[in-house]
């Protein structure tokens, strides 16, 4: 049984360690754990692992932010991985700073990689791991809030959450995503 795994992010140096970024920094993590490696291949640069007994294909889409649905439904079909068993792994301004949450479905709340998402595959049943970058930004600056680096603070605090999201992941793999919602979006 397969998996894909997608962190949303942007590539280039400029975007490395950006908030809009976390999705790539939790994929990363979660194939460190695994020493795995990323190779750059069509659409995104993949990493396999296997993880009790389910291979999970890890994604980071180098399609840029607003076109991850071309790097989503090209994997999908190329490992024929269903949509329930897609799951993204996003930054939201909606949660507070290090928040997780892991939905079954949703909207794109504004985001333009999940927009993009949703409509390219036609449906918005793909589960998805959000994860908080909060919204200390002045009215008008969201863009540069969302593209700016994080504070020394802010990477703190962050480091357990990253370590916990790969463990939302696994926990996904493992026990699927109603056990892993009642688990962890509460904590």
């Amino acid at each position: 049984m397969k998996y894909l795994i997608t962190g949303l992010g942007n590539i280039g140096d400029e975007y490395a360690n950006t908030r809009h970024n976390i999705g790539f920094i939790l994929a990363d993590a979660i194939a460190q754990e695994a020493e795995a490696v990323f190779k750059s291949d069509r659409y995104a640069s993949v990493a396999k692992i296997k993880y009790r007994g389910k291979i999970l294909v890890v994604i980071k889409p180098s399609t840029y932010m607003n076109l991850s649905g071309k790097a989503v439904r090209y994997w999908m079909d190329k490992e024929n991985i269903p949509v329930e068993r897609t799951l993204v792994i996003t930054d939201d301004i909606a949660l507070p700073l290090g928040t997780l949450r892991m939905r079954k479905k949703g909207g794109d709340g504004g985001h333009n990689g999940l927009e993009n998402i949703i409509v390219t595959l036609g449906t918005e049943l793909f589960p998805r791991l959000r994860v908080g970058i909060g919204n200390d930004f002045a009215r008008g600056y969201q863009s540069d809030y969302v593209l700016g680096k994080w504070t020394p603070e802010e990477e703190t605090a962050m480091i357990p959450k990253v370590n916990l999201g790969v463990e939302m992941v696994k926990s996904f793999i493992a026990r699927g995503v109603d056990q892993t919602m009642t688990d962890y979006n509460n904590r």
